[in-house]
Order: structure tokens, then C-alpha cells, then sequence
């Protein structure tokens, strides 16, 4: 479902792009470019209203302030990034690399991953990561969250069918890496199914943890679900066990221009890992987030 609106979104922004061009550029060139990049580029001026109530909100957070260099970096590093996911990976790429789950002798006894993405997000987000751990021969699982504005909650078998079978494949438990609303589901599935011995880590990037500001704009059931201090979230520890969050490690930015307070996308007792300058689908790409969270495959449990 997802995959076929991005794609339906893709290509009639791209005709409208082109048909401005090519219906003005005969009368008024000018006016024919300008549309062109206003239809193309608009998404820019979007991301930059996002990073301006980042920098509004963020004054009263305990978190590193960013600089005005951190924040264009990340407006830019954005501004590159998102086009790559929302209008190619996800909406044409989705299952360009498939999951693997065999042969059986390859994997077993190597542990495995599964992926789990974020909201208005399908698998073909981690397509960059598949291919690394494809290549490093191990399991793994990437699933596409649904309903698309569902419940959290309702998440949680999806993610257990995952679980379930790269642990049945590999005979060990699997690393969990989440992008945003991904470690929120995590979470969800964790509660329920009181999993904990279930899986190695956790590893969350840019997820809000204790909501964020910019979901007081959406309506879905799990939109209202990631506001700032929501009851929903406020549940997802109750009745927890000690130290439940010594199995998560969180990526978090200054420059997150989607999960924000900054210090939302933590945990106490976490090993939080702040990356400065990078905006939130941005972060999920950068090198030393992918090779340390993969470096972590190669871990002896505690």
C-alpha cells in the first residue's frame, strides 16, 4: 500500500515538473525553470521549516544546542537523502534485496538482524544495510510494518514472526536495529511478549522515545501515539524489569529534524550515542552509525 502512494506520489510530481517545463518554455523559459524547480525542490522548503521549529524547540532542552553550520549541514544532508528513500528505494526498490533465511549451514551459528523501519516507511529504507549484511553472508529479516496508521501496538506479531524466524534460522537471538517509530514498535513487542531473553540488542536511531514535538501535527492512531509524553508511551515501561534498557544502545542527533527535544530520542540507562549535525533519515545512513551498530554482530553476549 505504501510503496504504491510514494510511487503514485513520485511520478506525478515528476510529471507536473515536466509538463510545467515544457507547456511555459516556449512563452517565458524563466517562469518555465522556476516552476520546474518549485514542483521538484518544494520538499526543501518543508525540511527547512522542520529544522526552524528544531532550532525553536531545542532552546530548552538539556541536549547539545546545533550550530547554525550543524543545522544547513543537516537541512542538506536531508535535502539528499530523502528523494533516495521516499521517491526510489521504497516506492520502486522495495524488495530489491529479498530476506534471507538460508541455506541452512550458511547462517547457522552467525547471528542475525532484523529491521524494522519507521513511520510512512517500508522496508526498502534499509536496502543499503541489506546489502552489507547479505554480503556478510548472515540472516536477517526486514519487515514492513502495517497498518500504515495503525496501532503501535498492533506491530508487535509482525515483528515477532520476524524474531521468530532468523532465531529459528540462525539458532541465536537476533540484533533488532529500529529507525524512529521502529524502536517504538520494538518497545511494544518487547512488553507484550515479554521478550527480553529473546534478543541480543536493540539498536534505536533517532527513535522518540518520549514522543516528539512535530507529532502534535498528525491524527493516525500511532501519530497520536509519539506526542510528547503521551500515556501510551508513558505505559511502555510499566512493569518492565530492572535495567530493561541496559539492552539498548540509541542513536540520536542534535539535528534530528523529525524527533525532537533532542533528549526524546534517549533512554536512561541506555547507551545513548549522540551524532551531531545529521538529520533523522540522514542518520540512519551515516558510516559509523552503520559500522558500529553491525560491528556489534561480531559481540560476545554479556
Amino acid at each position: 500500500m505504501l510503496a504504491q502512494l510514494q510511487r503514485l506520489i513520485t511520478l506525478s510530481l515528476v510529471a507536473a515538473a515536466i509538463g510545467w517545463l515544457l507547456w511555459f518554455r516556449g512563452d517565458s523559459p524563466v517562469l518555465a525553470v522556476t516552476g520546474f524547480l518549485v514542483i521538484a525542490l518544494g520538499y526543501t522548503a518543508f525540511l527547512a521549516l522542520e529544522f526552524v521549529f528544531l532550532h525553536h524547540v531545542n532552546k530548552r532542552d538539556p541536549a547539545p544546542q546545533p550550530t547554525w553550520m550543524e543545522l544547513l549541514r543537516a537541512w542538506v544532508g536531508e535535502t539528499l537523502t530523502a528523494p533516495r528513500v521516499f521517491c526510489w528505494r521504497q516506492p520502486f526498490r522495495m524488495n530489491v534485496v529479498p530476506d534471507r533465511l538460508a541455506p541452512a549451514a550458511a547462517v547457522h551459528g552467525r547471528r542475525g538482524v532484523v529491521f524494522v523501519h519507521g513511520f510512512f516507511c517500508n522496508r526498502g529504507l534499509w536496502t543499503p544495510w541489506l546489502r552489507r549484511v547479505q554480503a556478510g553472508g548472515r540472516a536477517f529479516v526486514a519487515v514492513n510494518l502495517e497498518p500504515l496508521f495503525g496501532s503501535i501496538d498492533d506491530y508487535a506479531p509482525q515483528i515477532d514472526d520476524a524474531v521468530r524466524q532468523v532465531t529459528e534460522a540462525t539458532g541465536l537471538p537476533p540484533l533488532l536495529v529500529c529507525h524512529s517509530m521502529g524502536g517504538l514498535a520494538v518497545r511494544a513487542w518487547l512488553k507484550r511478549m515479554r521478550a527480553e531473553a529473546r534478543v541480543f540488542h536493540v539498536v534505536t536511531i533517532g527513535t522518540p522515545h518520549r514522543g516528539t514535538w512535530l507529532a502534535r501535527f498528525g491524527h493516525g492512531h500511532n501519530g497520536r501515539q509519539m506526542r510528547l509524553l503521551s500515556d501510551w508511551q508513558a505505559q511502555l515501561d510499566h512493569e518492565m524489569p530492572v535495567g530493561r534498557h541496559a539492552l539498548f544502545t540509541c542513536w540520536y542527533s542534535n539535528c534530528d529534524n523529525i524527533v525532537f527535544p533532542t533528549s526524546t530520542a534517549t533512554l536512561p540507562g541506555a547507551d545513548n550515542r549522540l551524532v551531531r549535525g545529521a538529520a533523522h533519515v540522514q542518520m540512519a545512513f551515516l558510516p559509523h552509525v552503520m559500522d558500529d551498530t553491525l560491528a556489534m554482530l561480531e559481540r560476545e553476549p554479556p
